[in-house]
């Protein structure tokens, strides 16, 4: 038996409207948004408010009947229809910015309410071709809009979060204090987006939205939340777009080329990552540019491209030698040795090169050892780890194992606890040895756990 919908009740029954009017308003609605099909009666309306949930796109039809009524925004959550088309929608780059706002804004409530249509939905491999399309041609060729009317120092008050919150992330991984961000963004930049402002605030404010709603996107993949995480850097991308910010645009494509050569499609990844190089032609992050160069080695190694791959190592050394940290962004502090090594260990690796993946891998230890960064340092370990395995040396790479282990025990990152399963992956072809057996047994926890 369906349970009432005590939401849409209450909203009904505060609007005063009757079940005939809202019917009858509904269908309005439906024929303004090009849906004449849609044409419920009253008695539709009662199956509704007993429980029964409309045919897509009724939910979003209400909502905006909702909305139209009390001035304000009502969303599908508030009519207990749930997440409506925010799944889909958060998967589109929307030319509009009014638009972009209603969607990532719904898309953190969702998040942080934990619905379920996030976690179920599947990555969806080629979504970035549109978005890195729209933005790279936007990026070229630019024109500034006239926005609405907040003031700078409510924008400066976001950007100084942003530090909290990411060194949040580099310090204790992604699954930490992912939530309470979504929750700050909810409450306090979403929706100042919507609020008045002049041109200047709007163009900050939208860079100040772009940096955390990407960081929210980092922090869902690193903890393994990859349909979230896709959504979260779509949005970001375009709000980047309206910051007028090309190296940030740049760097929100170089999370999605991260993203792609992780899931398995360095295609895709090694397409998002030269898009975003191709967009900072007119703005230059030498940092930016380190990442994606180094991204684009990432995808080169896994397509078997080893001229390639070797060649845009050799660029992404080159382009972080200009680097000078006064001059970056602060969403750039983490593009530096540590992790740059890291990631050239992990290509190195990919390209069956062991003795260098394991200097890069040592680089990338001793760096992120000096700056307590347990993730990183795990990840470089397993990295060393795999290149001693590849020339047979199970006591080396045995002792790098438990450090990989001991380390992904202080943070909470999906992508630290897959770096001992594919450690555990790579050991089965030494068969039964004890040391073997032994790293499986101290592993079991940390993996049971995740």
């Amino acid at each position: 038996m369906k349970s009432p919908n005590e939401e849409l009740g209450y909203w009904l029954g505060r609007s005063g409207i009757s079940r005939k009017e809202l019917a009858r308003r509904v269908q309005s609605k439906a024929q303004e948004w090009g849906q004449p099909n849609v044409a419920p009666n009253a008695t539709r309306v009662r199956c509704w408010l007993e429980g029964e949930t409309p045919r897509a796109p009724i939910s979003d039809i209400l909502a905006g009947v909702f909305s139209d009524h009390f001035g304000w925004r009502i969303t599908t959550y508030d009519i207990g229809l749930g997440d409506g088309s925010s799944a889909e929608a958060g998967l589109t780059y929307d030319p509009s910015f009014a638009a972009t706002v209603e969607v990532v804004a719904d898309l953190g409530r969702a998040d942080v309410d934990r619905r379920k249509f996030l976690a179920a939905a599947p990555f969806a491999a080629v979504a970035g071709v549109g978005p890195s399309r729209d933005w790279l041609l936007n990026t070229l060729d630019q024109e500034p809009e006239p926005g609405p009317r907040v003031r700078l120092e409510d924008v400066t008050a976001v950007k100084n979060m942003f530090a909290t919150f990411q060194r949040m992330d580099v310090l204790q991984g992604g699954g930490s204090g992912r939530l309470v961000l979504a929750e700050y963004m909810n409450q306090h930049v979403y929706p100042l987006l919507r609020r008045s402002h002049d041109e200047t605030v709007r163009r900050a404010l939208c860079e100040a939205a772009a940096e955390q709603t990407y960081l929210l996107g980092w922090m869902a993949y690193d903890n393994g939340e990859h349909s979230v995480a896709q959504r979260y850097l779509i949005q970001s991308l375009r709000l980047a777009e309206e910051s007028q910010n090309a190296p940030l645009g740049a760097h929100v494509l170089a999370g999605m080329a991260d993203q792609a050569t992780l899931l398995g499609n360095p295609a895709e990844g090694r397409r998002l990552a030269q898009a975003g190089r191709q967009g900072l032609s007119r703005a230059m992050s030498p940092a930016c540019l380190a990442d994606l160069w180094c991204l684009e080695a990432r995808a080169l190694a896994l397509l078997d491209d080893k001229v390639a791959a070797a060649r845009a190592v050799v660029q992404s050394e080159r382009a972080y030698e200009r680097v000078d940290l006064a001059e970056e962004a602060d969403w750039a502090a983490f593009i530096d040795p540590a992790y740059l090594h890291g990631e050239h260990a992990n290509t190195m690796r990919d390209m069956g090169q062991p003795k260098a993946a394991e200097e890069h891998a040592r680089r990338s230890i001793e760096h992120a050892k000096k700056q307590n960064r347990a993730r990183r340092g795990a990840m470089s370990q397993a990295a060393l780890a795999v290149s001693h395995l590849q020339r047979r040396d199970l006591d080396r790479a045995h002792a790098a194992g438990l450090r990989t282990l001991r380390l992904s025990g202080q943070v909470k990152s999906s992508r630290a606890v897959e770096a001992v399963q594919d450690l555990q992956r790579r050991m089965q072809s030494f068969g039964s040895d004890p040391l073997v057996a032994d790293f499986n047994e101290r592993a079991r926890e940390l993996v049971a756990a995740a």
